[in-house]
């Protein structure tokens, strides 16, 4: 499977007058369902008229809605099925592209989506229940409870077994089965995008790493799968659980530690000699906190008003976020009060006891920090 990576600044955009020529017509119809399909003759009659091609922006999703007089969301769950039916790619953070459907080889990592599973819950439901050309479904709020999803998902779900042709509204507005003659796919689930990534990468790290070997940066492997770098932290994260990698603090980076698909491998020793990151933050939080409390001993009464976080920031070199962490659990343990107003501020309401230095605060198991004679 060959990956597209799209770069924004070279797309060119689609005029939304061009989308303006012959709206539809849009009262007292379901308007996804007529939008889905005017949005895919206007593609195929924009492409074969040389108006558009593969590759194109969309206008954007606001522009639309505005046009066409509908809402955001309704112009999202056309977007939907767009891509369901292989006429767009939504790409995050750079809009919705008209795909070369001609190219059978390219394609953009789509995860299957809820609405996905729905439509095959109800073709199930249809098959077990023995309902055929004609039957009546229930309503669409009954039919959510039944497959256990939520109603949107399921009104989303029949909008595109409509535009298959497997169901269909009668003269009464009830939903019917139009037609019974479809496949069901076999273990559908819900297989993220994340978890798809991770099976990738783990496959990658087995052809190419050994291990000691240090993993490639986040960015790296964001432009070589052609997903978000949250995806791929994401997915190092499950493998790091399966201990395949070893995340590392500041320039160890994230080290491979098995290169074999056997989840239950446990790591080498020495690859665990460094604290999990949850763990080393505390002790950052502890030592900041320490100090505060040292700083209160020293220079404040009961009573008194502490400095500001960013003057403490700016004091123990240290960002603002880790001050108010520290000075919140400060507050837990009864030392200090924050009060809001013109007078407000953080107050010390007890001194603390004098803390002692720990090696616990040392990002290093202490069971390997022992020295030897």
């Amino acid at each position: 499977m060959k990956y597209i990576n799209y770069k924004k600044n070279e797309l060119e955009r689609i005029n939304i007058e061009l989308f303006k020529i012959s709206l539809p017509e849009l009262k007292n119809v379901n308007k996804t369902e007529v939008l889905s399909k005017w949005f895919m003759e206007t593609i195929d009659n924009g492409i074969n008229d040389n108006l558009f091609t593969s590759g194109q922006l969309l206008p954007k999703k606001a522009d639309l809605a505005y046009a066409l007089g509908v809402s955001l969301g309704t112009i999202q769950n056309v977007l939907r099925i767009l891509e369901d039916k292989d006429y767009i790619y939504s790409k995050q953070c750079i809009g919705s592209i008209i795909k070369d459907r001609s190219d059978v080889e390219s394609n953009i990592r789509k995860r299957t989506s809820k609405k996905d599973i729905a439509e095959e819950k109800i073709k199930n439901y249809i098959r077990v229940n023995d309902l055929s050309s004609g039957d009546k479904l229930p309503v669409s709020r009954q039919l959510s409870k039944e497959l256990d999803m939520t109603l949107n998902t399921v009104r989303n779900a029949i909008i595109s077994l409509i535009s298959d042709g497997i169901l269909e509204y009668n003269s009464k507005k009830d939903l019917i089965v139009k037609s019974a003659e479809f496949s069901i796919k076999e273990n559908v689930d819900e297989e993220s995008l994340v978890l798809k990534v991770k099976d990738d990468l783990k496959k990658h790290i087995c052809e190419n790493f050994k291990i000691g070997d240090k993993l490639s940066s986040h960015e790296e492997l964001s432009k070589l799968f052609n997903v978000s770098m949250k995806t791929i932290h994401n997915a190092v994260q499950l493998l790091v659980k399966e201990n395949m990698l070893l995340a590392r603090r500041g320039a160890y980076g994230t080290t491979v530690i098995n290169t074999s698909q056997n989840a239950s491998f446990e790591p080498r020793r020495e690859m665990s000699i460094f604290a999990p990151a949850k763990e080393t933050a505390f002790y950052h939080y502890q030592k900041i906190q320490n100090k505060i409390k040292n700083i209160i001993t020293n220079d404040y009464d009961i009573g008194s008003k502490l400095p500001s976080i960013s003057a403490f920031s700016k004091m123990l070199d240290v960002s603002p976020n880790i001050i108010r962490k520290a000075l919140n659990n400060l507050a837990k343990d009864g030392i200090l009060r924050f009060t809001r107003g013109r007078y407000g501020g953080t107050y010390v309401i007890d001194l603390p006891e004098p803390t002692e230095q720990a090696f616990r605060w040392l990002a290093v198991n202490p069971q390997y920090a022992k020295v030897k004679v």
